[in-house]
């Protein structure tokens, strides 16, 4: 029976490449596969449950979804992903809209939930969560021009303040031959920007033991046709001398390193079960500047972890002008149940907001002194397509990765095509955006 399944995707990239997988094996199954999900016989919402606000979106999904269903215009829910991994049974007792759950280890059993939701059954698949599915069949949702190769699953690093790897599982990295084989097949669809992604990409091949490594991993993708190479995220205590030559040498692999660093204080990276000190961090920055003077960094942060106190924040705070990285994701500690630091003494949420707040603003002006440092400079763009809104063209620059940092905003005399590379001179800046116009 050809049942109409339509999906929606909430979360990461990581997430999304799950839900890209599930829509192949739906359509394998012989089912139509859509993203509208009003007049769809099944709904499957693949969820994220990592933090509070995560949370909240996937239990008003599915709560939106709800309604769709009282309407008539609906027929099942199916809900997956790491929402019901962590809730199953306050799934099953508080949303009763939801007909059928998929845990983080049985994405591959959505065409069969699928079939039983139909006939009639409430299907529960909850599988070996430290298991890895090789097949790396996706129906791409991304432009096609962009595209994620999630590269490994889980994560084995046990930060105090992360529940992700009792929802996903240990590490496990996928088989080199699979990765470049699934990459071959997306640079030959057009994809010209490959997003390498996963929970810690620089722990890649590590656990296989056969001597892959991610530089060997990047060397063998250098070698298909794409124009950038894009790296989320690596840790700062495991990035080698060997991943940063690699890096520094392969033209394709873009000078944007994403090294989320939690916090910069020794006693909280202690206690928050990271494997790096403040010196050590600093020391990766010089040598990464020395090795690519162009280099733009992004980390991520968070305020108000336990053991933060107003030293300690601005110690954070100082560090972050004294480094002036490019790129800053900036939260508020979100005490997780079942993690250790839920259990330690930390300032409260407002406090925490207040302080998030504060660095948000030093790094405006980080952000504000570099957009000035490359005016009217000539900056290769990768086109998204024409803005009608903006009255322009819109694109990205090798600083800028998709949905997460700005834009460039140029005009041009003749038609660009979404997904052509064009010369642009950056002539100005507008709201955190850059602005210019396309060289001849």
């Amino acid at each position: 029976m050809p049942y109409k399944v339509a999906f929606v995707s909430l979360g990461c990239a990581k997430n999304l490449v799950n839900t890209e997988q599930m829509m192949a094996l739906c359509r394998r199954a012989g089912y139509d596969v859509t993203g509208e999900t009003e007049g769809a016989d099944v709904a499957v919402l693949n969820t994220c449950g990592f933090i509070e606000s995560a949370k909240s979106e996937a239990i008003n999904s599915i709560l939106e979804l709800a309604e769709l269903k009282k309407a008539g215009k609906l027929k099942k829910l199916l809900v997956a992903g790491c929402l019901t991994q962590r809730y199953r049974e306050e799934i099953r007792t508080e949303l009763p809209e939801v007909d059928g759950m998929l845990g983080t280890g049985s994405y591959t059993d959505v065409a069969s939930a699928v079939a039983e939701l139909m006939e009639g059954e409430r299907p529960e698949h909850f599988g070996d969560i430290h298991r890895t599915y090789e097949d790396g069949e996706r129906m791409v949702t991304t432009p096609p021009y962009t595209a994620f190769l999630k590269i490994a699953e889980g994560c084995s690093n046990g930060c105090a303040f992360c529940i992700i790897p009792k929802l996903r599982g240990r590490y496990r990295s996928r088989s080199m031959e699979a990765l470049v084989e699934e990459a071959r097949g997306l640079a030959a669809s057009g994809v010209k920007e490959l997003i390498v992604i996963a929970q810690d990409i620089t722990r890649y091949g590590l656990d296989r033991k056969d001597g892959s490594t991610l530089a060997k991993l990047l060397d063998r993708l250098c070698e298909l046709d794409f124009h950038w190479i894009r790296l989320h995220y690596l840790y700062p205590e495991a990035v080698t001398d060997e991943l940063i030559e690699t890096i520094a040498r392969q033209p394709k692999i873009l000078h944007y390193l994403d090294i989320p660093i939690q916090h910069c204080n020794d006693a909280i990276l202690k206690a928050m079960r990271r494997r790096n000190t403040r010196a050590e961090i600093e020391a990766l920055f010089a040598k990464l500047r020395k090795a690519m003077p162009d280099v733009v960094l992004r980390t991520s942060l968070i305020c108000g972890l336990p053991g933060e106190g107003e030293a300690e924040f601005e110690e954070l705070c100082q560090f972050l002008r004294e480094q002036k990285l490019q790129r800053v994701g900036v939260f508020q500690f979100s005490p997780e149940e079942g993690t250790r630091a839920a259990q330690m003494e930390h300032v409260d949420m407002e406090e925490a907001c207040r302080r998030a707040g504060l660095v948000v603003e030093i790094q405006s002006d980080i952000i504000d002194a570099y957009d000035e440092s490359v005016l009217e400079t000539g900056r290769e763009v990768l086109c998204e397509g024409f803005d009608s809104q903006a009255g322009c063209y819109v694109g990205r620059t090798y600083a800028d990765s998709v949905d997460i940092d700005g834009h460039v905003y140029f005009t041009a005399a003749g038609l660009v095509p979404a997904g052509e590379f064009v010369k642009v001179r950056i002539t100005g800046v507008s709201d955190g955006d850059l602005t210019g116009e396309i060289e001849d």
